[in-house]
């Protein structure tokens, strides 16, 4: 089955294709504050911020790394990442203790963590990068953000907790928000 098969068995509208070639319900691109997330530029037609014609180019283009035990969601959220922001997924993790490694050998500007792994949880992971480099940004993005809101205190290492539950569309707006500008 080629991609236009696999299109057209899906209700119009209610999927968005990815750059990846993944289809993502439109649901988890919704952002319930604002509405659709909005596609970004291409390279070239991305405007400097000073306003000129010139495209926009980025001194260091921002780099994260992304950990979680399901290949499946890794492949939709370096996705939606790299496809719908202007950061990078500089390498993948399926668990706390290959997080740590790679963090430490990668020096992202931050990192999305799921809490569930095999080996090291989420929360056991950034506690170690926490005392190994303090200044790095963790989200957790995780199924269960509803049950962990205040018993996890920013002392374990964590900068944010989402719900996989809520879609992609706040995890986007909060990278924007951690490493913008």
């Amino acid at each position: 089955m080629n991609l236009g098969q696999v299109q057209g068995l899906l209700q119009p509208g209610s999927y968005r294709f990815l750059p990846s070639g993944i289809a993502v319900p439109q649901s988890l691109l919704m952002d319930p504050f604002s509405g659709p997330l909005k596609e970004r530029a291409p390279e070239s037609e991305r405007l400097a911020r000073d306003g000129s014609s010139e495209p926009k180019k980025d001194a260091q283009t921002r780099s994260i790394l992304l950990v979680d035990d399901s290949h499946f969601e890794r492949t939709v959220i370096r996705s939606a990442v790299e496809g719908m922001t202007r950061f990078q997924i500089c390498g993948e993790a399926a668990n706390g203790v290959d997080g740590i490694k790679m963090a430490r050998e990668l020096r992202p500007d931050l990192v999305i963590m799921d809490l569930a792994m095999p080996l090291m949880s989420g929360v056991e992971a950034a506690m170690v990068l926490r005392a190994n480099m303090p200044n790095i940004p963790i989200i957790l993005f995780t199924l269960y953000a509803e049950q962990l809101r205040g018993t996890i205190s920013p002392g374990f290492g964590i900068t944010m907790i989402l719900s996989k539950a809520d879609g992609l569309a706040p995890l986007l707006k909060s990278l924007e928000e951690l490493l913008g500008a």
